[in-house]
């Protein structure tokens, strides 16, 4: 591993634990040239997986996509960094179970809705009008109705 501060490549590894969900390895390191301390986190690399989208094109899997999605749903909500974390780690896990080489949007969307609905109401709406594309406020109605009645 290279060293951020002095960009050696000479360090040791001085403490290792896993992650909250079992799928990353934190790793506390000291350069041995410059002595700073750093953590780095080491994360199981899945087979690369295709997105295919509403238009039938296809592109690689962005975990950052997700991220910033969620991230934006969750703005000015009582959910911290670690949370978001390990949502995204249990939304990509998900998929990557159930999918072998590619997934749908589709199913990648209702998989973010399925988690925000459980973790923040509040951000669950705001990501369901962007995704669903809502346009009149009887669909925010309808939709806080439906979340209401437990469907979906």
């Amino acid at each position: 591993m290279r060293c951020p501060f002095c960009r050696k490549d000479n360090d040791k590894v001085i403490d290792t634990r896993p992650g909250e969900d079992g799928t990353v390895t934190r790793r506390r390191r000291e350069c041995l040239e410059c002595g700073k301390r750093y953590t780095t986190h080491e994360r199981l690399e899945y087979s690369p997986l295709k997105v295919v989208k509403k238009d039938n094109t296809r592109e690689p899997f962005d975990r950052e996509k997700i991220v910033a999605g969620i991230s934006r749903a969750l703005r000015k909500r009582p959910v911290s960094t670690e949370q978001i974390e390990t949502i995204v780690n249990s939304i990509e896990r998900e998929i990557a179970e159930k999918n072998d080489r590619e997934v749908s949007s589709g199913e990648i969307g209702e998989t973010i809705m399925k988690y925000l609905r459980e973790t923040d109401k509040v951000a669950y709406v705001r990501f369901a009008s962007v995704y669903r594309a809502f346009e009149e406020v009887g669909e925010f109605i309808e939709e806080i109705e439906t979340m209401e009645r437990g469907e979906k």
